[in-house]
């Protein structure tokens, strides 16, 4: 298996956005209206039709200086990943060929459990059709050498995509090249990840990231003994109800969206 990564550089980033319009592009997601948070970012998180946000923050630095931060949010694609590993019906699944964590829609059964797993809080559910969305990394075009969609419309170099042990290479590099607090976020977590940031200043000052993200103790008792006791007892989808029910209570639907007033984007 050849491991490859993506990496983006919030020193190269414009918050063009053209990465999160090609990521809706290449999925046909349809846009939906959002609700102005006096913010350029928009939309306000992840939804199930946003796979990849740009965030947009002001800082002000100790010396008073005021700065734009922008930062990728996606899937993070953990090498060893809280959501596969609670998933009772292998909606998700690991690409054996380059690492990245794939999303089967058809077999998702919208148990929930993956929402509660991920120590980054990514994955989506959608009330309606009762279906987990996330980034999968563009699967179709890297199975076929094809870059994600968001690193080919990129215009700056803030994203790149590539063999891990280059981009750890080119990214650790990246980071003492700006010196200061410069740093990168990511690799050091769960096991490592298949994205990763170069960051300007210290993961702290970012708004909405997660400083110490972690597995949840429910995912690691999971599995070590209550997903294979289940999947023995009961089969897999019985036995994700079963976690669910332990840890949650009965499930219970979700309150429809609210009503929106602006279009993504701004427009």
């Amino acid at each position: 298996m050849t491991e490859k990564i993506k990496l983006y550089d919030d020193s190269k980033c414009t918050a063009c956005r053209g990465c999160q319009l090609a990521c809706k592009q290449w999925n046909e997601l349809k846009a939906r209206q959002t609700q102005q948070q006096g913010t350029y970012q928009n939309p306000p998180s992840l939804q199930t039709n946003t796979y990849m946000l740009i965030h947009f923050q002001d800082y002000v630095s100790p010396e008073g200086d005021i700065k734009w931060l922008f930062r990728k949010e996606a899937c993070m694609h953990c090498t060893d990943a809280a959501c596969v590993t609670v998933c009772p019906s292998g909606a998700l699944y690991y690409n054996k060929e380059m690492g990245t964590v794939g999303l089967d829609r058809e077999k998702c059964i919208g148990c929930k459990e993956c929402l509660t797993a991920c120590p980054f809080l990514v994955p989506r559910y959608d009330s309606k059709s009762a279906k987990v969305f996330k980034c999968d990394m563009c699967e179709s075009r890297i199975v076929n050498n094809l870059e994600p969609a968001c690193v080919k419309a990129c215009p700056t170099g803030a994203l790149a995509w590539g063999e891990k042990d280059k981009i750890l290479e080119i990214a650790h590099k990246r980071a003492e090249e700006l010196g200061g607090n410069a740093t990168t976020y990511g690799d050091e977590f769960v096991g490592g990840t298949h994205f990763m940031y170069v960051l300007k200043e210290k993961p702290e000052i970012y708004a909405e990231i997660n400083k110490k993200p972690r597995v949840p103790l429910s995912v690691v008792l999971w599995k070590s003994w209550l997903k294979p006791l289940s999947l023995l007892a009961a089969g897999g989808a019985l036995g994700g109800s079963i976690l669910h029910y332990i840890l949650h209570g009965p499930k219970r639907p979700d309150p429809e969206q609210g009503t929106d007033v602006k279009t993504e984007g701004g427009e």
